[in-house]
């Protein structure tokens, strides 16, 4: 099964994460499909807190791939904020 979750990157105490389309069986930093965003907890000052793409998003899930549920609220807050 295709997923759509978050890949976690950064230094530590200082969490980046990329949201990704990967294959269900492999690791959570592990290879994956495609890029379609970021998220970035503490963004501070002119930096960006979070980018989606919501066209690749949507070819995804029309495809068939589930979205963790941290990525449907992150999906859901950018949504809002646009």
């Amino acid at each position: 099964m295709v997923v759509i979750r978050l890949s976690r990157g950064g230094a530590k105490k200082r969490p980046f994460f990329n949201i990704v389309v990967a294959d269900s069986r492999t690791r959570r930093d592990g290879r994956f499909i495609e890029r379609v965003g970021f998220y970035n907890p503490v963004a501070a000052g002119g930096e960006q807190p979070l980018r989606v793409s919501f066209d690749r998003i949507e070819h995804w899930t029309s495809t068939g791939a589930q979205m963790s549920p941290t990525v449907a609220r992150l999906v859901a807050q950018a949504k809002i904020a646009a």
